[in-house]
């Protein structure tokens, strides 16, 4: 097996384990003892692991968040399809949040129309592309953060605390058995949490590159949002199912 190879398989096994003992590794990878360790070292070196004694653990980027083009760009077919599935479940006259992000953002193309619904958002682009399909559309007001294009800050809080929602809709940066619901930001974290505990509903829309990821931030436990996701491993499903409830994108 080829170094590369062996040192996908060291992070696929993190992923789902976090902490792995360097003999876990030769058993998957078929590899030598000194060969695993060269992997580690090297994944190491590239900021993906830290090794440990007999092992190593997964390293996460708890602050690293690309801008809103950067965002738009990963993934985007999922998106679509995750956007599509969680419009599902808005019904005519609900008053829903939807929080800014990308996946957020795709939903706003399968929102019915003309059935009186409501969305409050703290998204700029959100805004106006509902402002462009017709659909009532509240913003609220506060500090705008350039890189995400999101309205946060004390002023965004206070109004949406005075608010009620039928659902909320929201994206997250890393989705976790242990840690739940996180993002690199505490303000936008704060805006997130206070929409989930305002709404009846809460969904959470997450690509399949935020499982078993964790940010800096936690915004809530599974337990607190169903998650849609576009696909899962049987093995994460299973996991994921007894803390929460997951849809998997109707293919």
């Amino acid at each position: 097996m080829l170094a590369e190879e062996r040192q996908q398989i060291i992070l696929e096994m993190l992923r789902s384990n976090r902490v792995v003992e360097v003999q876990e590794f030769c058993k998957r990878t078929h590899g030598s003892e000194s060969s695993v360790r060269r992997d580690l070292k090297t994944l190491e070196e590239q900021g993906l692991l830290e090794r440990v004694h007999g092992g190593a653990k997964i390293n996460y980027a708890l602050q690293n968040e690309p801008d809103m083009f950067g965002k738009a760009s990963q993934n985007p077919d999922a998106k679509r399809a995750i956007g599509q599935q969680a419009a599902t479940h808005v019904n005519p006259n609900d008053v829903i949040f939807l929080d800014a992000g990308t996946s957020t953002l795709a939903m706003v193309d399968y929102l019915p129309q003309n059935q009186g619904i409501t969305v409050v958002t703290n998204g700029i682009l959100h805004a106006s592309a509902l402002a462009e399909r017709h659909i009532r559309s509240i913003i609220i007001g506060g500090h705008l953060k350039e890189t995400t294009k999101a309205i946060v800050g004390v002023s965004a809080l206070s109004q949406l605390n005075k608010l009620r929602f039928n659902k909320a809709f929201l994206g997250m940066n890393g989705v976790d058995i242990s840690d739940g619901y996180t993002t690199p930001d505490p303000e936008e974290a704060a805006i997130k949490e206070c929409a989930m505990q305002k709404a009846q509903y809460s969904y959470v829309l997450a690509d399949s590159s935020k499982l078993n990821e964790v940010s800096f931030v936690q915004v809530a436990p599974l337990k607190m949002a169903t998650l849609i996701v576009e696909k899962i491993s049987a093995a994460l499903l299973h996991s994921f199912m007894k803390e929460t409830t997951v849809e998997e994108v109707k293919r």
